[in-house]
């Protein structure tokens, strides 16, 4: 619910603040005090149109801010609306405020933070209803009609189930068309990845091989060069030297010398085996450089095989990754995705397959959804004109129009003997009937507010009270369903007077049971079955003219609705406290 509504400088309002209580709050005041420049600022909030002109004269800027109460219900059905758009609202109290400048600008804000007006505005749109003059007013928006509809059918489960299967369908349709879409596309790259595949396995490549075979290129480019150097190195550790002793010689010699040394002095035992292992391994070294030595050969057919390999690899890595076994990695993919190409002929009627299916399933739910619509269509709206003819609109009538449209690309919807109305054909054939995510149905509130009018869309009618009423009757009736927290009525009292008074603010109060209700009132009889009743005016302050309001409580009450009577004197101010105690006995009397 709405608990405090600020406004500062817009049109006549220097600065007001509204603290709005639960149950049914009236403003009430003389005409042009200013009360529907309340409503255009709590319009403006919930995302209206912001116009330059409402700032006040001299203002930097004019500010709405509101105060809403959310429980836990509320604020998942918010965040169910904003969807990907986590703005972190909680249970408690929910902050919007709204400014705008001399120059047009304006800022929205949601607890505080900066956003887009499209997210204020669908914020707004599920805190408050406001029926009357305002843009605000759902039951203008044709879009609006199927979920009324639907509320009052009580369709909720069915449309969700619906509602996922053709989430499901959308799937799989759009899988379908990616396949079907791409299916020359699919032969090219089948085509490209046999190819690559097929090149890759012919070259029988091996983890490493590269390294190796860029190892023996160096060796067998070097072969003359690694000789010498070899042959080199075994004659000095194992040559015949005409000048002296090899490595292998003296290293033997000095590990008997200090064999010798040992024997003297057993400290050098240690010294001993290093002299010994240090002879062995020249012996060993010697040995490997000589079996190295042999085992070099210049082949210049092993040179040209070894490049022409490495051209080939160097060739592959170029085209399929920076190392061989990245090349490899690549094939493999190429093949497991030529596998996935291959199957595509059979994933397309596997998918077609399953279109079908939720074709089937989707065109059932539909067929069934209309049909409860259809059947609801018809008590709604007698329901709705004995509402009304309460309201005193006697003659007014209201039709509920369930309408579909064919569509090759649609619902295959069948008839069905418990409904003759039903959406299939009448002669008992399918019909392929165009879809949303609402179902097959178009539905429309067209009505003939006076006898004898045409029927006629509800946005086409000129009377905001007659339009009011309409949603009153409507909410009294559908009050159960409806999940707008704040209802607000403008104009609601055009028209009407004594005992239809009466019975309009009943069945506003009446609303209070599920709704927070706010209506703006020049009617005794509504005024005074409020709960809180807010007294709107306008002065003047220093050659200014200023709209201020104020709660009236108590004895007040009785002088308020006393002047709203219109009559002097003390027979009529009896006959507004009359009014007030009958109106609270029997408010009582309903409590009960």
């Amino acid at each position: 619910m709405l608990r405090l509504l600020s406004i500062a400088n817009f049109a006549t309002i220097e600065r007001l603040e509204l603290d709005l209580g639960r149950g049914f709050t009236v403003l009430a005041g003389e005409t042009g005090a200013g009360k529907s420049i309340i409503l255009d600022a709590l319009g403006l909030l919930l995302g209206g149109r912001a116009d330059s002109g409402v700032v006040r004269t001299g203002a930097q800027l004019a500010r709405v801010e509101g105060i809403f109460l959310i429980g836990k219900e509320l604020r998942q059905r918010l965040a169910a609306a904003l969807g990907d758009e986590d703005l972190g609202i909680s249970d408690g109290e929910l902050i919007l405020a709204r400014e705008v400048n001399p120059d047009g600008r304006n800022a929205c804000r949601v607890d505080g933070r900066i956003v887009p007006l499209r997210l204020l505005s669908l914020i707004g749109e599920r805190l408050v209803d406001i029926h009357g003059q305002g843009q605000h007013l759902s039951l203008l928006r044709a879009g609006e009609h199927i979920h009324i509809l639907d509320g009052y059918a009580g369709a909720a489960s069915l449309r969700g189930q619906l509602a996922e299967e053709l989430q499901r369908l959308s799937s799989v349709r759009r899988s379908l068309a990616e396949l079907r879409t791409g299916e020359r596309e699919r032969a090219r790259q089948l085509d490209l990845l046999r190819y690559q595949a097929g090149e890759i396995d012919e070259a029988q490549l091996q983890p490493g091989e590269d390294a190796e075979l860029a190892r023996e290129l160096g060796v067998l480019s070097n072969v003359e060069r690694l000789l010498g150097l070899a042959e080199q190195a075994y004659a000095a550790l194992n040559g015949d030297h005409a000048q002296g002793a090899s490595a292998t010689d003296l290293l033997s010699k000095a590990a008997a010398d200090v064999g010798l040394l040992e024997s003297m002095d057993p400290a050098l035992g240690e010294a001993r085996e290093t002299a010994e292992l240090l002879a062995s391994q020249a012996v060993e070294l010697a040995r490997s450089l000589r079996h190295y030595r042999d085992s070099l050969e210049y082949s210049p057919e092993r040179l040209r095989e070894i490049e022409e390999r490495l051209n080939v690899i160097a060739a592959l890595k170029r085209k399929y990754g920076g190392s061989v076994e990245e090349v490899l990695a690549y094939g493999q993919q190429a093949t497991v995705e030529m596998e996935r190409l291959a199957h595509g002929e059979e994933e397309t009627e596997e998918l077609a397959a399953r279109e079908a299916a939720h074709l089937e399933q989707a065109g059932a739910l539909a067929g069934r959804l209309s049909m409860e619509r259809q059947e609801a269509a018809g008590r709604l709206a007698a329901e709705v004109e004995q509402e009304l003819a309460e309201l005193a609109m006697e003659g007014a009538r209201l039709e509920v129009r369930v309408e579909q449209r064919e569509s090759d690309a649609g619902l295959p919807v069948g008839p069905s003997d418990a409904a003759p109305r039903g959406p299939g054909g009448g002669d008992g054939s399918v019909r392929h009937l165009g879809f949303d995510s609402t179902g097959v149905d178009r539905v429309e509130f067209v009505v003939a507010p006076n006898r004898g009018e045409p029927l006629r869309p509800l946005a086409k009618i000129a009377s905001g009270g007659e339009v009011s009423r309409l949603m009153l009757a409507l909410k009294s009736i559908l009050s159960a369903a409806d999940e707008v927290p704040t209802l607000v009525f403008d104009e609601i009292d055009a028209g009407i007077g004594g005992r239809v008074a009466t019975v309009v603010g009943r069945k506003l109060w009446g609303l209070t049971r599920g709704h927070q209700v706010v209506c703006v009132t020049h009617v005794p009889q509504i005024a005074c079955l409020a709960d809180h009743h807010v007294s709107v005016a306008k002065s003047v302050s220093g050659a200014r003219t200023v709209t201020s309001a104020a709660a009236v409580t108590g004895g007040d009450r009785v002088q308020a609705v006393h002047e709203m009577l219109g009559a002097a004197g003390e027979a009529s101010r009896q006959n507004a406290r009359e009014m007030l105690d009958q109106a609270s006995e029997w408010k009582g009397l309903q409590s009960m």
